[in-house]
């Protein structure tokens, strides 16, 4: 009998087939993410011409899938570090596939607010838990690597809702863009069956676990495992039947996880904010029809693909401190110049790529950090429930945007204005300690 390291044999072991597999499965599960919480914004206006509602009435939309997205990050997140990352992965793409697609019969902006709204209890999980299978599955050298493509799929995915916004919705109605977003979900099923369950989530569970050897020789061909070993969570996790949920604020936690709340508080208010409002900003405030500028921002998500990219190959070399603020000046700076720029100049993509790189970049090194500051037995409650903060955030700004467009001011103050959060997380992220040890 002999008792083995989990995160070790993980962390020892090179790239393999089965490793792009998890990142294939869990980059469908983002871009899925990406797409579905984009989405909305993107076609907002359509979708209130087509129930006979002004574009200020779907702030009721906004507001109760940012609600249902915050209610499922606090209370469906906790149940991956239970029952583990895959079955509840499972469980809430069929719940928020078949939501999505029924969200295209509403026929009234209440309707869909309450349809938005349940989707969003499932949608949330989706985020955090691939995340967090993600890192429990791939070696500590190419872990940030690997979550950065993640993140890229779910800046595609965003991209691809302003591809049905430019080219599907005029020929086939708002309805069009629920059906994509409802399938696709039920499509990643099979895939999410064919990778293995967390190990780390298993020996926490029970050292004794025969499915851990087995899944750890899928990963590591030739390792050699007995029926007697046992299996150690080398991560300072505690075991299931001692685990709480307050584990996030134990053990030296506490400041950085309100520290890591408050930032996503700020920056996933900001980014909800955007989503939600600023094709419609630009179409009541400056003229410019949401197809025209659906165009503009599906090439400025181009800039979020290589910013995620770029975030995780500098966090597996440099701390989280030394990167996190820098993508946020950027991004203010870059939500400040969209007022001034002119829509038909070509510096307008420009800013709209750069914008695009530092917010989704940026945001990425929130989550990866997150995934070294929790152990494993805490990891999906750890990045659900900063998530929770974050939607908390997401609840408020849309309202905050709304009130933008029914009081018709000016885009030029509108745009000022948002660029003040992520001044706000560059100065949050100033005081993160980051040990890059613990990833």
């Amino acid at each position: 009998m002999a008792a083995i390291k989990v995160q070790s044999v993980i962390d020892e072991n090179p790239l393999r087939g089965i490793n792009f597999l998890i990142l294939a499965t869990c980059m469908l599960i983002m871009f899925i993410d990406g797409l579905d919480i984009f989405l909305v914004g993107k076609i907002a206006p359509a979708i209130a011409a087509g129930l006979g509602e002004t574009p200020a009435a779907m702030t009721l939309v906004f507001l109760c899938q940012q609600i249902g997205l915050a209610l499922g990050a606090f209370l469906a997140t906790p149940l991956a570090d239970r029952f583990g990352r895959r079955r509840m992965l499972m469980l809430a793409s069929m719940a928020f596939g078949l939501l999505t697609f029924a969200t295209s019969f509403a026929g009234s902006i209440e309707q869909m607010a309450l349809l938005r709204g349940c989707a969003g209890l499932f949608l949330a999980g989706g985020l955090p838990m691939a995340v967090a299978l993600l890192s429990e599955l791939t070696p500590r050298a190419r872990r940030g690597t690997f979550i950065a493509m993640s993140f890229a799929a779910y800046s595609a995915g965003g991209a691809a809702g302003g591809a049905i916004a430019a080219w599907v919705i005029d020929d086939h109605g708002w309805q069009s863009g629920f059906w994509i977003g409802g399938l696709l979900p039920l499509l990643s099923l099979p895939m999410i069956l064919l990778i293995p369950e967390s190990p780390q989530y298993l020996a926490a569970k029970s050292a004794s676990d025969a499915r851990i050897g087995a899944i750890l020789r899928r990963l590591r061909p030739g390792l050699t495992v007995s029926p007697g070993d046992s299996y150690l969570v080398d991560d300072g996790s505690r075991s299931a039947d001692r685990a709480s949920l307050l584990d996030i604020f134990r053990d030296g936690r506490a400041r950085m996880t309100w520290i890591i709340w408050l930032a996503c508080f700020f920056s996933m208010g900001n980014i909800a904010l955007l989503a939600a409002w600023l094709p419609t900003f630009f179409q009541e405030m400056a003229g410019i029809p949401i197809q025209r500028f659906a165009v503009f921002a599906m090439i400025g998500f181009a800039g979020g693909l290589v910013g995620t990219v770029a975030m995780g190959w500098l966090l597996d070399r440099f701390r989280a401190s030394r990167l996190i603020p820098g993508y946020y000046l950027g991004l203010s700076a870059c939500i400040a110049a969209l007022a001034f720029v002119p829509f038909e100049a070509s510096l307008f993509v420009g800013v709209l790529l750069a914008m695009n790189f530092f917010q989704t970049g940026g945001q990425t090194g929130l989550n990866t950090l997150m995934t070294r500051v929790y152990p494993a037995s805490m990891r999906s409650t750890g990045l659900g429930w900063a998530g929770g903060a974050g939607r908390i955030g997401g609840i408020i700004a849309p309202v905050a945007g709304g009130f933008a467009v029914a009081s018709h001011l000016s885009l030029a103050n509108t745009l000022l204005a948002t660029a003040v959060m992520p001044l706000i997380v560059a100065l949050l992220a100033l005081l993160i300690r980051d040990d890059r040890r613990t990833g």
